[in-house]
């Protein structure tokens, strides 16, 4: 009497769970007839059978069969498997190889025919439903009805799939944002007015300038919504499928794509307001560089508000003299930190305390030695990094080796050991090229006296290179000082103002003096201490 193993899946939750019963019990009466005897039952709820991804049932249904649990494995239909092509047939021919015997209720034994023809039929299957589910949304788009998601202002009618009806409460505030927006305001503006009032915001904690801007390219955001204007556009994006990770991603269509219906009943504000507010944002639509530019000042990106824990950015300029304060109180209006500072006396105080420490007779000497030390090291570290790097490359194929011997008995699925062996061979490749490109070990070269005075020197002149902001010819060692730095925590603080710096170079900080009061104009500062986030750095 041979052993079986039942296997049933049904595909989304909108069908009824009694699907996998009537499958098993159908399974059952199969073995009964047929003197088979049911050693197991695996099923999957509400997954589809296009792809192996989040099917744990079959995964466990095959890990069995690697075991040698049972001798045959019975479904309702080979489509219960799978519909994929590839995967069908990668089961098929591992189950094959392990001896087990697949069976279908309604077709029989699987043979290498069967495993083709009900493979291109699963596949054609989902994409012929892929056709008729768009084509049954388009014909709720022509009804006027809604084929997408909830957009902000409206709610589903109860029983009648596909309807909207207007939220009154949320409606008004979408006419207010047309209308403060055509008015003149900006987008950071309303955001700001909004959440000071309180507002409930469509998602999240809080209004943002991109809630209200939307995104050009896939038409989200309230300023770009037609619906609020009575028009319904479907197939603005489209969804495709991972074939590595089972996921699916959205993808933006052309708008010669979208499908638009006109429904009046649904209209918040009117048209001529929706076009007057697309006009205003075409005048302000500008493109983006296309690439990023580099840190145009010394602690660009490093200043962090010391109430909210934002970003300091650019306000102005003040006679030349750049003016910072909170991009969040900026953007949202939710931080209470509306102090400017003068970025260059933040500047100033950092540079100050850095020189102060690095002209310490103390820390001269030390230099001298971590100087020779970190030469011995580096001449040493070729050597080991080469060694480290040849290790490196035999543990890498050692593993390659394991993934093959696993892929040729048939232990791991494919789909699995795939992307890993080529995440494998492509470190190996990189490993390779680095270890041909390794230098040659250096010789020791004692430290001229001469070199001292000479680090004492550019240690002096910190504020002079730095005064002129970061230019070409000091770009190179503001990026060493900006690596040092995690962050810098700028603290309102009476009339001035305090910071903390957080990372390497918060370790040059243990003095109670490094950073006197910078009293340089009428808003001054001081510097305070915190300890660093990262262990100390050799040479500092």
């Amino acid at each position: 009497m041979k052993r079986v193993a039942i296997y049933a899946r049904f595909s989304t939750e909108l069908q009824h769970e009694r699907s996998i019963e009537d499958q098993v019990a159908l399974c059952r009466n199969y073995a009964e007839r047929n003197e088979l005897e049911i050693v197991g039952v695996y099923d999957d709820r509400a997954r589809s059978g296009a792809s192996m991804y989040g099917r744990d049932g079959l995964l466990r249904l095959l890990d069995a069969a690697r075991d040698g649990s049972f001798e045959v494995i019975l479904i309702e239909a080979l489509d219960r498997l799978s519909r994929d092509q590839e995967d069908l047939a990668g089961i098929w021919k591992r189950l094959n190889f392990l001896g087990v015997e697949l069976r279908a209720v309604h077709d029989g034994t699987a043979d290498q025919i069967q495993i083709g023809v009900r493979g291109l039929l699963g596949s054609l299957f989902l994409t012929d439903l892929a056709h008729k589910v768009r084509r049954g949304m388009q014909g709720v788009v022509r009804e006027g009805r809604h084929a997408g998601g909830r957009a902000y202002g409206y709610r589903p009618v109860a029983g009648k799939p596909g309807e909207l009806e207007i939220v009154e409460n949320e409606a008004s505030v979408v006419r207010r944002v047309f209308q403060d927006y055509v008015g003149g305001k900006t987008p950071r503006e309303i955001a700001h007015t909004l959440n000071k009032e309180g507002v409930r915001p469509p998602r999240g904690a809080n209004w943002t300038p991109s809630t209200i801007n939307g995104n050009k390219k896939r038409h989200h955001g309230i300023i770009l919504n037609e619906l609020y204007a009575g028009v319904v556009v479907w197939n603005r994006v489209r969804m495709i499928k991972d074939p590595d990770t089972g996921r699916r991603v959205s993808r933006p269509n052309p708008p010669e794509d979208w499908k638009r219906s006109d429904t009046p009943n649904l209209a918040i504000i009117d048209k001529a307001l929706f076009e007057a507010a697309q006009q205003r944002k075409a005048e302000r639509t500008h493109d983006a560089p296309q690439k990023q530019r580099k840190a145009k000042f010394l602690l660009s990106g490093l200043l962090k508000c010391g109430c909210c824990g934002g970003g300091l950015s650019m306000k102005d300029r003040d006679h030349g003299r750049v003016r910072v304060h909170c991009s969040t109180m900026k953007e949202a209006g939710t931080c209470s930190n509306r102090k400017i500072f003068y970025l260059d006396e933040i500047e100033k105080a950092v540079l100050a305390g850095l020189q102060q420490h690095l002209k310490a007779p103390k820390l001269l000497k030390e230099f001298v030695r971590t100087y020779q030390e970190e030469r011995e090291r580096l001449a040493a570290e070729k050597v080991r990094r080469r060694g480290k790097l040849e290790s490196k490359l035999a543990e890498i194929q050692r593993s390659l080796d394991r993934m093959w011997s696993d892929y040729e008995a048939e232990r791991v699925p494919v789909e699995v050991l795939g992307p890993r062996m080529k995440e494998a061979q492509a470190q190996k490749v990189a490993l390779l090229a680095e270890l041909e490109a390794q230098p040659e070990p250096e010789k020791i070269v004692g430290l001229h006296p001469a070199a001292l005075r000479h680090y004492e020197r550019l240690v002096g002149q910190l504020n002079d290179v730095f005064g002129r902001g970061v230019t070409p010819d000091n770009a190179e060692a503001a990026e060493k000082i900006r690596e040092l730095v995690a962050k810098a925590v700028v603290i309102p603080s009476g009339d001035g103002f305090a910071i903390q710096l957080q990372g390497r170079l918060a370790l040059l900080m243990d003095a109670p003096n490094a950073y006197p009061n910078m009293r340089i104009a009428a808003s001054g500062g001081s510097m305070v201490a915190e300890e660093g986030l990262e262990p100390p750095t050799q040479g500092l």
